[in-house]
């Protein structure tokens, strides 16, 4: 144990982790292919058997009847709070404006995309599935990437078009014709991914940088063809992040620069505009811009219409066909939570992001710097979840969330890292001291990161 560091691991000797079984695990990574990659789509007659459905029926199932191996797994400050969440949304669905619509047409999506923080948190319990569940995850992203952008360069594939002043229309690179997202919605799977790849993937082997260095030229080229201005401001916080992390800032800065002139030049007219009225209204894209912000002024207002409960979940899109005349979905975050839950439902969700980033961290602090072989994984995914914290929190200006699937898998991340990291720094430590105290295993189950940190204060 380091020097001057208080000797907390002996209180956690004990902590061992319940596994729950390798088959619930492989049936969540299987989950987690199909809810990305879209079999239900790509297989004819497979969609008739509502795989995804099914799957989280299954998972759910298996889940409880291995419910005593996961009782001590509650106890996560984040869990706590969405625990507090759903309750809420429960016990204020009466008092919402549209009950019906709630339960008839949205709470099943909602549903959908919160058991990625439950699943997550649950079932990846060991350092092996960890690492495994992050490959598949993103093996996953990058497909739905590389897919359509193969399609654009062997057939001309786009996906989608954005209008332009005087009528004109401009192809704009969306998901493959298997999936179902948008441009915007591919920019950012892009700026999702790279910090995977520059923290997991690039400090590897020889073999691993030239898959980076493949990879990460089609990525970038991929979102200068989907002309999303979210994306790029996506991408623009990642790479501050890593800047800000970086030993080699005058070579990253120096490389950033030839980026740059590298986009500008493969870029069309058009193209360009697109980018360029992000910080010039001037431009013929600067409209478009511009009207994008009045959107979430007038989406923020629409909350306040109702602003204690607010509408009931997933109903924006009618919320704003009844009062502001257009279905279009919200295209900021925080308006849509003021929307749907009020403002008790944006002040709890707001507490589960603070939780989550907290627990980040504290496990930085907690981990950091130690030199152990035995945590560099950690500590490098540490760096990409911190890192894409504040890329999803930059980004959910621009992009609805409350239903969908991304800020709950980062939560289910965020307890899964967590936990684990726990048991390495504790397993460290019990090998540094080599003592067990047997008489305390029963403490073993607790969160202690933040014992560390608070006892180092103290």
């Amino acid at each position: 144990m380091a020097t001057g560091e208080p000797k907390v691991g002996r209180r956690f000797a004990g902590y061992k982790t319940n596994s729950v079984s390798q088959f619930t695990y492989i049936l969540f990574l299987y989950f987690i292919c199909d809810f990305f990659l879209r079999f239900s789509v790509r297989l004819p007659g497979y969609g008739v058997i509502r795989p995804t459905l099914l799957a989280v029926a299954s998972i759910s199932l298996l889940l409880f009847l291995q419910r005593d191996k996961l009782k001590d797994r509650f106890n996560d400050p984040i869990f706590r709070i969405i625990f507090v969440l759903l309750s809420y949304i429960v016990v204020s669905l009466p008092f919402v404006e549209w009950p019906g619509s709630v339960l008839r047409l949205n709470i099943d999506t909602f549903i959908r995309s919160v058991v990625f923080l439950f699943f997550t948190a649950l079932i990846v319990d060991t350092e092996k599935r960890l690492v495994w569940f992050v490959s598949v995850f993103v093996f996953c992203q990058v497909f739905r990437v590389l897919e359509p952008l193969f399609l654009n360069i062997t057939q001309g594939y786009w996906g989608s078009a954005t209008h332009l002043s005087g009528g004109d229309f401009a192809n704009r690179l969306a998901g493959a014709p298997a999936d179902v997202i948008n441009p915007n919605e591919l920019g950012f799977v892009i700026a999702t991914v790279i910090p995977f790849l520059h923290y997991l993937l690039f400090p590897r082997g020889w073999l691993c940088k030239l898959l980076y260095l493949l990879i990460m030229p089609a990525l970038l080229y991929a979102l200068i063809l989907t002309m999303s201005r979210g994306g790029f401001i996506a991408l623009l916080v990642v790479a501050f992040m890593v800047f800000k992390e970086s030993r080699y800032k005058f070579r990253l800065a120096a490389l950033a620069v030839v980026v740059v002139v590298a986009a500008f030049n493969v870029m069309t007219p058009v193209q360009k505009d697109r980018y360029l009225s992000l910080i010039d209204r001037d431009t013929a894209g600067g409209a478009s811009a511009e009207g994008r912000l009045r959107g979430m002024v007038r989406e923020f207002e629409l909350g306040l219409t109702r602003p204690i409960v607010g509408h009931g979940l997933g109903t924006t899109p009618e919320a704003k066909t009844h009062k502001l005349g257009s279905r279009q979905a919200s295209h900021n975050l925080y308006a849509e939570l003021l929307i749907e839950l009020g403002v008790i439902g944006f002040v709890i969700f707001l507490i589960f992001l603070a939780r989550s980033a907290k627990q980040l961290l504290i496990m930085r602090e907690s981990i950091g710097k130690i030199k152990d072989d035995r945590l560099i994984f950690y500590q490098r995914l540490n760096k990409v979840m911190v890192c894409l914290f504040w890329m999803y929190a930059v980004y959910s200006i621009n992009y609805w969330g409350l239903s969908q699937y991304y800020w709950y898998l980062f939560g289910g991340m965020t307890i899964a890292l967590t936990r684990l990291a726990s048991s390495a720094i504790n397993k460290r430590d019990c090998d540094a001291i080599d003592i067990v105290d047997d008489s305390e295993v029963a403490e073993a189950n607790r969160f202690v990161l933040a014992k560390r940190l608070r006892y180092r204060k103290h």
